[in-house]
């Protein structure tokens, strides 16, 4: 978190990054994630169910925008019950080094990784950080020049600029975060930049406590992204996954001014939270009776 950051607007603002401003969800797991998976994890004979367990966590299920690392757990853990995958005879183990580097960090980014494999030589957190350390590659090489941000994204942070603190709150690391939206000319439009050597979401949603009640307001696509502001009393706007465009053509036409004239909590956040809500599963389609 930011220690120097303090408040200068009345109003608090947070925005998720990858898949609520940006349209790199997709891209970023389809073309980098779930490829290195496949790669250094081994999944080459189960590939077809490989990514299909790692896009549903990461993309379509309630587990979207989780850290990378206990993401990867949680695709193990699917693989590991997969009648398919049990069938090829292919047995998934999940790593219990990586569970207990995950359950005690704190900050769980490739910086604090690096340590960890500095410190201990784990071989199974050598092999995690040898995956990260590849995923940023690609990344880095896939998304190359960046994607632009979702049409209206720029237009409300124009409009917001005068009127709220605004800050890049995401599990993203901080370099990429930088690079992204300075490229696209709007890092101008927000106070800083949280990523995840910084903190968790709910860590760096912690910057709201400065602000009145109903006064701070989180943007994102992911439950993760909810209970990070219901952590910290703070509103929240949904992206809703699927639907990127109409969800900030609302934010602009509506969401903005319920927010800025105190209209935003009870009903209409109530109505907001249901419909985001319906748009992601629990289980995966092949778990579906």
């Amino acid at each position: 978190m930011d220690a120097e950051f303090s408040k200068k607007c009345d109003f608090f603002i947070g925005i998720d990054s990858d898949g609520c401003a940006f349209d790199t969800m997709e891209l970023k797991h389809k073309e980098c994630f779930a490829p290195m998976t496949i790669y250094h994890w081994n999944f080459q004979c189960i590939s077809k169910y490989a990514r299909e367990a790692f896009e549903f966590v990461n993309l379509y299920s309630k587990n979207r925008g989780v850290n990378r690392f206990p993401a990867l757990i949680e695709v193990f853990r699917l693989l590991q019950h997969r009648p398919e995958v049990l069938a090829r005879g292919v047995h998934v183990e999940i790593p219990q080094d990586l569970v207990t580097w995950i359950e005690s960090e704190t900050k769980l980014g490739n910086a604090a990784l690096e340590r960890a494999v500095a410190q201990t030589d784990n071989p199974v957190l050598k092999k995690t950080y040898a995956w990260s350390v590849d995923i940023n590659k690609m990344v880095d090489k896939i998304v190359g020049e960046g994607v632009p941000p979702f049409p209206m994204v720029r237009e409300s942070l124009q409009r917001l600029q005068d009127k709220a603190d605004m800050v890049v709150v995401s599990a993203t690391p901080q370099e990429a975060l930088m690079r992204e939206w300075d490229k696209q000319g709007i890092l101008q439009y927000v106070r800083t930049v949280c990523g995840q050597e910084i903190g968790t979401k709910k860590e760096s949603l912690r910057l709201a406590e400065q602000y009145s009640p109903d006064h701070s307001l989180m943007i994102g696509d992911a439950p993760g992204d909810y209970k990070a502001a219901l952590a910290n009393k703070t509103l929240f706007f949904p992206i809703n996954p699927g639907e990127e465009e109409a969800s900030w053509q609302r934010f602009y036409d509506e969401g903005i001014d319920r927010f800025l004239n105190l209209e935003f909590a009870g009903e209409y956040q109530k109505q907001l939270l249901d419909e985001f809500d319906s748009h992601l599963p629990v289980n995966p389609p092949w778990k579906q009776v």
